[in-house]
Formats: structure tokens, sequence, C-alpha cells
């Protein structure tokens, strides 16, 4: 809810209002609160969104405290002056930012951009500051006063949530110099996805990486275990030199992909040794959801089904798995995708290269309740809290009765996941050994990775097999055609509540490498997600 500031401090105009106490000081601020001259009674709340002029004054107001430094000024003219001002007052003192030069932008609407020129000063040191931003004029639901619409970002783009600030000092931790597995330097300018996992690596390694602190104004930001986002440096310390597990030109060519489609992530690991090749994300507000999305991975999830099947004996690759054009579990009735033709006599390698929904779904009477949760943990390591090198989420396969068991083996109920943990799950398939995936070398700091018992041999021919024929003559073929060599895939997509399209997913193997993207709102498997995962397969990563 938005809430109406209890005070109207506007510049000087303040002062000219308690100076000239009496019958005319109060005509004056009856009037500016909506009153009509002369009338003694209360001013009429407004109502409705505010015009272009309030948009233009409340923004003038605004920006002008904010140059001058009176944070409390500038925060009474938001609607949550409890929020806003201890972030406007730390602009000159914890940020050490002065001479705030504001230049708006052209109004489009309540909407107005804006830029600004500073100089952060610390110690002697100065460097100027330049960058650009927005704010949103709304109305004022108690009072009816145009304020602005109050949000952390208004005083930086950077500031993402309500409790982010702006800090300036010696660094926490000293800068560090990634390079990836061939020594070659990783930096952000070159491989923007990198940005946030560069700050995560450097606020947990900093310290042992040999470099020494230096002078910066970052962002702190108040989530749990956020590493600080540097923005600019007064005193350069001296990186430490840090190794990962990337590869450059797995890395380029993963950036270069999910630029192409909307918000997207890819991750892709090498099933030999668990080490992450490249992660990238296609997303405003740089959150690497490659590592950290929680959200159902649909039919990419039938790896971890058709191994249950065949691990528990209910049948195999060449064995019955018919595909009927729906199938009702517990009074919840399942679909395939439009127009795919029902076949009661086909295999699970054929349901699996068709990624039929019912041919899982009819199995779920035979599944336990927990029997694919323990594949998945036991199996193939998911939810075994994972230490790759930065934060992750390795993924969740619930226990779950009713719909939820039908639904958990398609990908979908309750069933969590990410392009990491998918690439794993594929890894694993192609090889029988779960691997943890690591994105630093483990040698660094000697922490424990997390076991799984892994894939019988026969499990993982079938596997093999069935991925083989989905990215050769099934739903995959036209998006792995023309890739040479040992090569498998699964298509999926995944209906998210609200969302018009499903999620987009694919996840596919050549050779020792194995890759998965999600896009959001991206349809098919093969429409989004499937041409990023194919183009990282293609860089020979």
């Amino acid at each position: 809810m938005r809430k109406g500031a209890k005070a109207a401090i506007v510049g000087s105009v303040f002062v000219v209002m308690v100076g000239g106490a009496g019958y005319g000081a109060f005509n004056i601020v009856h009037a500016l609160n909506g009153g009509a001259p002369g009338s003694t009674g209360p001013a009429p709340v407004k109502t409705g969104p505010p015009s272009a002029a309030e948009v233009k004054d409340t923004s003038a107001a605004f920006f002008a405290a904010w140059e001058q430094g009176r944070g409390a000024s500038a925060a009474a003219l938001t609607n949550n002056a409890g929020k806003a001002e201890p972030l406007l007052t730390s602009y000159g003192r914890a940020a050490h930012i002065t001479g705030a030069r504001i230049t708006p932008g052209a109004q489009a609407g309540a909407t107005v951009p804006f830029a600004v020129k500073a100089t952060v000063s610390y110690e002697g040191k100065s460097e100027p500051l330049a960058y650009r931003s927005r704010l949103t004029v709304v109305r004022g639901l108690t009072t009816g006063r145009a304020l602005v619409d109050w949000q952390p970002s208004v005083v930086h783009p950077g500031l993402t949530h309500m409790d982010d600030t702006l800090v300036t000092g010696e660094s926490t931790t000293p800068p560090i110099e990634a390079v990836d597995r061939d020594g070659k330097v990783l930096t952000k300018q070159r491989y923007p996805s990198l940005g946030p996992i560069l700050d995560e690596l450097r606020a947990k390694y900093g310290d042992r990486a040999g470099g020494t602190a230096g002078v910066e104004l970052v962002i702190h930001h108040a989530a749990p275990d956020s590493a600080d986002t540097p923005l600019l440096t007064l005193s350069e310390g001296r990186a430490g030199r840090l190794p990962t597990t990337l590869r450059a030109s797995a890395q380029a060519a993963a950036e270069r992909a999910v630029l192409k489609y909307g918000e997207s992530s890819v991750v892709a690991v090498q099933p030999s040794s668990g080490e992450v090749l490249a992660v990238a994300n296609n997303r405003n507000d740089g959150w690497n959801a490659a590592f950290l999305g929680e959200v159902a991975p649909g039919s990419t999830m039938k790896i971890v089904s058709a191994a249950t099947l065949i691990d528990n004996g209910i049948t195999e690759a060449s064995g019955p798995a018919p595909c009927p054009s729906e199938a009702t579990w517990q009074s919840q009735t399942f679909h395939n995708i439009e127009n795919m033709p029902p076949d009661e006599d086909a295999t699970l390698s054929e349901s699996f290269a068709r990624s039929c929904n019912t041919a899982f779904v009819k199995y779920a009477d035979e599944v336990k309740v927990d029997a694919l949760t323990d594949e998945a943990k036991d199996r193939f390591g998911i939810g075994l809290d994972w230490q790759t090198g930065i934060p992750s989420f390795d993924g969740s396969v619930p226990a779950s009765g009713g719909p939820d068991t039908a639904a958990a083996l398609i990908g979908q109920g309750q069933v969590q996941m990410n392009p990491l943990t998918m690439a794993s799950v594929t890894a694993t398939a192609t090889t029988g050994a779960f691997r943890q995936p690591v994105i630093v070398p483990r040698s660094l700091d000697d922490r424990e990775l997390a076991h799984a018992r892994g894939l019988p041999a026969s499990t993982v021919e079938q596997l093999r097999a069935m991925m083989n024929r989905t990215a050769t003559s099934g739903t995959a073929a036209g998006v792995m055609s023309g890739l040479s060599g040992r090569i498998g895939a699964k298509t999926g997509s995944a209906e998210v509540d609200g969302n018009a399209r499903s999620d987009s997913w694919f996840t596919g193997y050549r050779g020792d490498v194995a890759a998965a993207a999600m896009v959001q709102d991206g349809g098919h498997g093969i429409d989004a997600a499937g041409p990023i995962v194919a183009a990282v397969l293609r860089s020979g990563a």
C-alpha cells in the first residue's frame, strides 16, 4: 500500500510559511493542500493520477532537496519517508557522495528519467560518479498529495532491495583476477553474465587469493549471503589470482546465446569431472538464475523419471510405455502437447523421444510415493547441499502423494530445478557417476563435496540410447541437427501459473560436455532453450 507523507516540506517555501504566521500563512498552507482561499474547512483529498504539472513540481522539489543534501526533506516528498530518509541521508555520509547535479529527462506520463553527476571523496581521494535512474510520481492514498513512489533504485539503479545501501570505504575483501582453466582473465566487461558471480567469488575467496584491499564505493546488499557490488574504485588494491573451472570460449558462446532470447539462463558442465565450463544469464536484475533458480523443469525431468522406472523394475527402454491422448490420476487429467497422435503400443524409448506425458503419468500407480525422490537424491545427487564455490540451489524433488505424484514424473507439481541441476542430471545420465558441479577447484579450500551412488551401467546405457534417439529422430532432432559425435538431448516445457506461455527447457550433451538452459515464457523446448544449448555445444565447449 502506498502511504501519504505526514508533512509537506518543500525547500525554502517551508520557511516562508512558518515565518508569516497568521491568516495569510494559513491560506498558503490550506491552498497548497487543495483548499479554497478563504475557506477554513478541511481540504478535500485529491484522487486520480497526478497531473503533468504535479509530476514536474514534485520531482523538481525532490531533486532540489536531494542535491542540497537535505535527506529528510527529500524523504518527506516520497510515499515511504521512513525507508527513504536513511538512504537519502547516507548518500552524503556513508557513501561520501557530494556535489550531486541531477538533470531530469523528458517526462513519460508519471515517470521522470534523470541523470546524476557527482563526486565520491574519501580520505583525500576523489573520483567522478555518473549514472542514470528514474522515478515515478503517484497519488498518496491518505493525503492525496503527489509523491515520489519510493524505491531504493531511485537513488541508484543497482539498489534492488528496500534495505540495500551505498557505502564508500576500504574494501571488505581484496579484489580478485579470476582466470579460466587455461589462465585467460575473465572480466565483467568482456563477460557481463559473470559480474555477480565474480562478486560472489571475490567475497568468498578474496582474502585467500593473495591480493590487497583498495577503497571503493559499493552497494551493500541486504539479502543474506549476497556479495557487495563494487561501483567505483577510488584507490586500486592489488588483485589476487583466482582459478576457476570455466572455459573462456564456452563462456563467450553462452553469453552470446542467451542474449538472443528473453529472460534466459544456461549452464555447461564437464561430465567427467563435474567442473562448470560456462554459466550465463540474460536478466535485467543480474540475478544468477542459472545457479539459484527454483522452477519446474518440465519434461527434462523425464530423464530422472525414466531412470526411476528402469531402476525400480517397472519398465525399460524397450519395454511398454503406452501413450494415450490423455491420462487421469486421482481426478486430475493430463494431456500431451497439441497434435501428438496416441500410440498404445509405444515403448519407453519411443514415448521418451516424443516427450509423451501420459506414458509417464500412466505409471504413477506403480511408482511409490518416495521412489522419484530417492532416485533424484541417491542416484543424481539432487538436494544434497552442493558446495559449488558460490551460492547455488541443488534442486528439490519432495515426496508427494495425490496428483503431485503424477505431476512430478513430468517435471511439474513441486519439483524445482535450474539449469545447473539439469546440466548435472544430464552429466550423470551420460557417465553413470554423480560428480558434484564446482566452479572453483576443490583444492582451493578443501571443501566437502556432495556424494551420490550414481546409476547402474544398464540404466546408463538405456538413458544414453533414449537421449540419442530424442536428439536424432525425436523432439530435439531439429535443434541438434549438424552436431557430430556422441550426442543426446531432452526437450521440456513447464507450465507456470499466471504465465500465458510455458517456460522453455532443454538439456543435451555432446562428448564430454553437458548443458541445460531455461527461457522464461519461451514456449516449447525447441523454441528457445534448445538453440541456446545447441550453440554452447557447437562451440566445442
